[in-house]
């Protein structure tokens, strides 16, 4: 750290998108220094420019976008303004990028092999059998398993932990002085994120790397960076040693921030007066599963693979129960049965006293109407053609039919309970943000007078205060409405904040059950101790695992 001249260094850096007139500052006279070695955490809600400056340094910024004014000096060198045949020379040699989504960052037609190895012939390596021996060394480097094999494979063949391993191995192939990380690990389940986020602490202190880490994650920056710099507006709100300022926070921002995430909140589960108040009622389950099992055909139907195995629960009218696992945990296919949309191989399934796997086609509607579903993307779950009024509208449609006058009424006061203006109605999802489009699939979901709503991942996408935001609001919901709530997550910090009860599912097996405060102090299973130590952000508190 007692470098004289920084390796990365930052001198009031504005930048824009458009042309004259038309454009639009986005970055604000940001200046941050970067030593070797060093992991520094940019983090800040999305708009806040945290990914512009990351994009500005490798030069990468989206269409339209330049540098204003100010300085990118790497090891001294001004290189803001170089055009991209300059930049060709030091991307991939000196800085490199591992973007944040590696399905759409690996071409799908080319192997693994052929794709790592771009990186060492686009500087000037020909030898094929030198290229390839350093492919399959790099790859067992990030820890690939049969890293031979994986050469050959393509991308789809891979899950997306093994995907992300491989931006890695590009982006270590001609050990860089910096890595960017854009948001590395935000679509990885928590077990795997850890692992992701160890292999580049091990790979930085191996080589000497710095890490620029841009994340929206407190928990993530708490435990792997040097220094934070905190973004609001495209200006820099603070920044300084990373256990200094999650100490003591200087920006009302950044204090807004760590008591919105729920990892560094400090809140561990819900209010004790809450459960006492739910036990003491005389037990009326919303959600009953017993001996839940989902068998699917494979192999042309001859093998038959158990995604679902025995699992059993029950969910207290009023109450929230969390399923939790990784990809492959068995927790969609439990949802899908439980909401009707699969048919169990065995088992039985009571939602408000209605198993949707035993009943008529003609009472699937009457169903239909006592348990609805909130999705992780409401982008994706809203029809982009629709105003804001009809979306929330429709599902009123497919029923008995309700006077015009009042639906309006209807769609007006849900919009009020969910917290948006009514100048929203005649808009298009388009024009809301990701915090208001998923209150907008909230009221959608509310519009039938259900008794049980799914929450599937229907947070994680949000920006930390935006969850906050949704997760109060749906506290709210649950207390006004009595409504029981399925809440799917691999997120544990939020469902240690939100839930009630917690299944925790393992290649298909119900390995933990219980109330949360039990299951998070005193897990009985491996799966689930891994699980919560893999939670970030503990490095600010006492360990959740008793005993541990």
């Amino acid at each position: 750290m007692s470098a004289t001249v920084p390796l990365l260094e930052l001198r009031d850096l504005n930048i824009a998108y458009g042309d004259g007139e038309e454009a639009t500052r986005v970055v604000h006279d940001v200046s941050l220094t970067i030593q070797p070695g060093e992991t520094i955490a940019l983090v800040g809600e999305s708009g806040s420019g945290k990914t512009t400056t990351a994009q500005s340094i490798i030069g990468l910024l989206a269409e339209g976008g330049r540098v204003q004014s100010g300085k990118i000096l790497l090891n001294g060198t001004d290189i803001a303004g170089w055009p991209d045949k300059r930049m060709d020379t030091i991307r991939g040699a000196q800085i490199s990028l591992i973007p944040q989504d590696p399905t759409s960052s690996l071409n799908p037609v080319r192997t693994i092999g052929a794709q790592v190895g771009e990186m060492l012939r686009l500087h000037g390596e020909r030898d094929a059998k030198k290229i390839e021996a350093r492919v399959i060394d790099l790859l067992a480097r990030v820890g690939l398993t049969q890293p031979e094999l994986r050469a050959r494979q393509y991308p789809h063949e891979l899950s997306g932990g093994m995907r992300q391993r491989v931006l890695i191995a590009t982006a270590i192939a001609l050990e860089p002085q910096l890595i960017i990380a854009d948001e590395p690990t935000s679509a990885l389940d928590v077990t795997v994120q850890r692992r992701i986020l160890d292999l580049i602490d091990e790979l930085r202190r191996e080589f000497g790397t710095a890490v620029l880490l841009v994340t929206h994650d407190l928990g993530v920056a708490a435990d792997r960076s040097d220094r934070l710099v905190v973004m609001q507006g495209g200006r820099i709100q603070e920044e300084g040693p990373t256990a200094q300022v999650l100490a003591s926070p200087q920006s009302a921002y950044t204090r807004r921030l760590l008591s919105d995430a729920p990892s560094l909140s400090g809140r561990r589960s819900r209010p004790a007066s809450a459960r006492a108040a739910m036990e003491a009622e005389a037990p009326h389950y919303s959600v009953i599963v017993e001996n839940l099992v989902h068998d699917f055909n494979v192999g042309g139907g001859k093998d038959a693979f158990r995604a679902v195995d025995d699992i059993s629960f029950r969910v207290r009218r009023g109450t929230t129960h969390a399923i939790v696992g990784e990809s492959g945990s068995g927790k969609t296919t439990t949802v899908r049965d439980i909401v009707g949309f699969g048919k169990p191989t065995s088992g039985h399934i009571s939602v408000c006293g209605m198993d949707p796997a035993r009943l008529p086609r003609g009472e699937l509607k009457r169903f239909r109407r006592k348990i609805q579903m909130v999705y992780q993307n409401p982008f994706g779950s809203l029809d982009p053609r629709q105003s804001i009024f009809r979306v929330i509208e429709e599902p009123l449609l497919n029923f008995d039919p309700v006077p015009k006058e009042e639906r309006r009424r209807k769609v007006e006061s849900l919009l009020d309970r969910v917290g948006l203006p009514r100048s929203v109605l005649e808009r298009r999802p388009a024009a809301l943000s990701g915090g208001q489009r998923q209150r907008v699939a909230i009221a959608r979901a509310l519009v039938l007078d259900p008794e049980v709503v799914v929450l599937d991942e229907a947070v994680s996408a949000l920006d930390v205060t935006v969850q906050a935001q949704i997760l109060t609001l749906l506290e709210e919901l649950q207390a006004d409405l009595g409504l029981t709530y399925l809440f799917v997550s691999h997120d544990l910090a939020v469902v240690r904040q939100i839930s009630d009860t917690v299944s925790v599912l393992h290649h298909g097996k119900q390995v933990d059950s219980g109330p949360v405060a039990q299951v998070f102090e005193a897990p009985a299973n491996d799966y689930t101790r891994e699980l919560i130590r893999a939670i970030p952000g503990q490095r600010l508190h006492a360990p959740v695992i008793m005993g541990a």
